[in-house]
């Protein structure tokens, strides 16, 4: 299972703009806000909130910003009704994607999607047509900051109870059973790691490369697209961007 993150994916999703960085806030604080409704505002007894906040910790949001999102989400009537729906497609050449989204109106949500996909050589498929090509795990990644030893690392991974490990570049990556992600990552945090990716992700068991310039044109313009929708709440893809 070793490198199904793709290293250089990692390191450019790092890389933000201040615009991009408010963006990724915005749906952060809409995933605070159903982890809230759905199981209060205490992550000390609410699992999916403790690793909502893990998630938003990992792409740098501060304090105050998820505080805030949580306190609103709590307060009486303050909190949107959003739907979670998970879309599947094909973009160009074939290419597996599945788009998880957090909505208030799956008519619109719907149809951005579609429009989306057939704009850039792709199609919407129906439910079901792409997971089957992907596995789901927990994923948590630490980058080495000079200060860690591989083997180390791998101990206390697999110690806290992970499924597989794994180097490269600097990048440790850890992947853990969807139902072990919360034991092992909390394990991790009282040893005092870092990530900067924690969260349940959808792993591609194949890649999809593609050469043709037309391809690789539509296929990123696809991905900013989905990623620029507010609804969009996660793409996972089996393109190989390398």
């Amino acid at each position: 299972m070793s490198g199904h993150s793709k290293w250089a994916n990692i390191k450019r999703k790092k890389e933000k703009t201040d615009g991009q960085k408010a963006k990724i806030y915005t749906k952060l604080g809409r995933e605070l806000a159903v982890a809230v409704k759905e199981g209060g505002p205490d992550p000390a007894i609410n699992g999916k909130l403790r690793d909502v906040i893990a998630k938003a910790k990992s792409n740098n949001m501060p304090n105050d910003n998820i505080n805030r999102c949580i306190k609103k989400a709590a307060g009486e009537g303050e909190a949107d009704n959003y739907e979670e729906i998970t879309y599947e497609g094909y973009g160009p050449n074939g290419v597996a994607v599945i788009v998880e989204t957090l909505t208030d109106n799956r008519n619109r949500t719907a149809a951005d999607l579609r429009h989306y996909f057939d704009k850039f050589g792709g199609n919407l498929g129906s439910t079901g047509c792409v997971t089957f090509m992907f596995d789901k795990y927990g994923v948590l990644i630490v980058e080495d900051d000079g200060s860690l030893e591989e083997d180390n690392v791998m101990m206390d991974a697999l110690d806290s109870g992970a499924a597989d490990f794994s180097a490269e570049d600097g990048i440790f990556e850890i992947l853990t059973a969807p139902e072990d992600f919360s034991k092992v990552r909390e394990a991790l945090e009282a040893k005092n790691y870092h990530f900067i990716k924690a969260e349940i992700s959808m792993i591609p068991q194949t890649y999809t490369k593609l050469t043709d310039e037309d391809h690789l044109k539509k296929m990123g313009l696809l991905i900013d697209a989905l990623e620029d929708n507010d609804d969009v709440q996660n793409i996972w893809h089996n393109w190989d961007e390398e």
